[in-house]
């Protein structure tokens, strides 16, 4: 390696002893992680080990109905946050992202309902919208009405029901909140952190009343809408096309990507942390840092013998499982009554098996499928409901049964695609950020942990929580280094 004192390099630090660094996934958190810290440390070795046979994580994408990138996964990201967007802009796909067409949504509730005007995550923000609506009783709309009336609600439970049923009632949370927050992270939001999620979590921490303050910010989104742009965005190649994107840039830059690599579990000594991993031989290979952006469970069962605490905190962690069913329409069967629509959501107490589903050709122009008809993506598994133990036929029985019940239409598809998702979401319980800060003071110097177990959920956050671990990680290869 290079010697003698480092320089500054355009505000780059490079590290004189070119250490090891190993990124344990290869999903967007570890990818964005290995990236980021190939940027501002260019001296370091750095390579990602994932034990699956291609590199993505829960992102995927494959052809579907003649369409050549139809995602088993996330299909778009928040673009009104910076960071997904400015990775896809930094691994040369800020040309290729498109937006979601401008079609309405509903939820099911003894029938579809278009989702009211004013709403920010599910939280009322105008009573008229709500007090026209059918989705709620007249009882719920009198009850969301006292909101603004209500003195301030305690936020120290930091459940995001206990705090929504308190301001606006069980209606509002349950056919509203939770359909819309509880579809996103497969969360049952009586048992989920406010905290976490950081829109609902400001409102309730800056002001008294919910309502007013859901009107001033869609007043002040929509004044921004023509500045701030889209709301969502994704590649047009699919979101296999950013992880695959990112890994490109990274290995452009030098880092090395081993896929079909399981790490089993690592070891500590004087000259760094050396990795055990299947059938690969690299157990007496030092890293002098190690970035764990797998499953927290998964990491627990790595990490057993040399941080046995931080094992014991992570084997708490839990998540849900989901199945992604993809399915072709003939054009015969789908009624012109659902055109101009992106799906709808299944409030909680109204679901059987399915959550959600995406009318996805109506939602992105990309994905019409070029013998006609419409490729819809269904949601199974939430918090609380094992969907796993299902056959594929009786996903698709149940599937098809839901279809029916919510939109009258006996579906007979025209093909067929099933994608399970073992552990796809992290569940953040309440206090969830107390349980992260006792992981982090747990593991030894030098061992980090990234990803949507810990720091967010969605891919933004990942991108987020990837790129702050890079920062934390070059600084630990400097204060080596020094």
């Amino acid at each position: 390696g290079r010697t003698g004192r480092p320089r500054d390099r355009g505000g780059v630090r490079r590290i004189v002893n070119s250490p090891r660094v190993a990124v344990v996934g290869g999903g967007i958190s570890g990818l964005a992680a290995a990236l980021a810290l190939g940027d501002r440390a260019p001296g370091a070795r750095i390579t990602v080990f994932d034990s699956a046979d291609r590199i993505g994580g829960r992102i995927d994408t494959s052809p579907f109905a003649g369409v050549d990138h139809v995602d088993e996964g996330a299909d778009a990201f928040l673009a009104r946050v910076p960071e997904a967007v400015a990775l896809a802009t930094r691994v040369g796909l800020g040309d290729d992202l498109v937006s979601p067409e401008a079609v309405g949504a509903a939820v099911w509730h003894d029938g579809l309902h278009p989702i009211p005007d004013g709403l920010l995550l599910g939280v009322p923000g105008r009573i008229g919208p709500l007090a026209r609506s059918g989705l709620l009783s007249w009882r719920g709309k009198a009850r969301a009405a006292l909101e603004p009336l209500l003195p301030r609600t305690s936020t120290d439970d930091d459940s995001i029901g206990a705090y929504v049923r308190a301001r606006f009632g069980d209606e509002v949370h349950e056919r509203l909140v939770d359909s819309l927050v509880g579809s996103i992270y497969a969360a049952d939001t009586d048992s989920f952190s406010l905290v976490e999620v950081p829109q609902l979590a400001a409102l309730a921490r800056d002001n008294r009343s919910l309502l007013l303050a859901a009107r001033r910010q869609r007043a002040a989104q929509g004044t921004a809408t023509a500045a701030s742009g889209p709301i969502f965005a994704a590649p047009r190649s699919g979101m296999s096309a950013l992880t695959t994107a990112t890994a490109g840039a990274f290995e452009t830059a030098g880092g090395t990507i081993v896929t079909g690599a399981s790490v089993e579990s690592i070891e500590h000594s004087d000259d760094g942390f050396r990795l055990a991993v299947a059938g690969d031989g690299r157990a007496d290979s030092p890293f002098a840092a190690v970035v764990f952006a797998t499953p927290a469970r998964a990491t627990a069962a790595i990490v057993a013998d040399v941080a046995p605490d931080a094992a014991a905190l992570l084997a708490r962690a839990e998540t849900a499982d989901v199945i992604m069913v993809t399915l072709h329409v003939g054009a015969d069967q789908w009624p012109d009554r659902l055109r101009g629509m992106s799906g709808y959501l299944v409030p909680k107490p109204a679901q059987r098996w399915v959550t959600a589903a995406s009318f996805g050709s109506q939602k992105w122009a990309h994905w019409r499928p070029p013998a006609g008809g419409e490729i819809l993506r269904v949601s199974l598994g939430r918090d609380g409901v094992g969907v796993l133990h299902l056959s594929d036929d009786e996903v698709l029985r149940a599937v098809i049964d839901d279809l029916e019940r919510h939109l009258g239409v006996a579906i007979e598809p025209l093909e067929v695609r099933i994608t399970r998702w073992p552990g796809a979401f992290a569940q953040y319980r309440p206090h969830h950020r107390s349980w992260v800060g006792d992981v982090e003071r747990a593991l030894p110097a030098g061992m980090f942990v990234t990803g949507a177990g810990f720091g967010g959920i969605g891919i933004p956050a990942c991108v987020r929580s990837g790129t702050a671990i890079a920062e934390q990680v070059h600084g630990q290869l400097t204060s080596l280094e020094e």
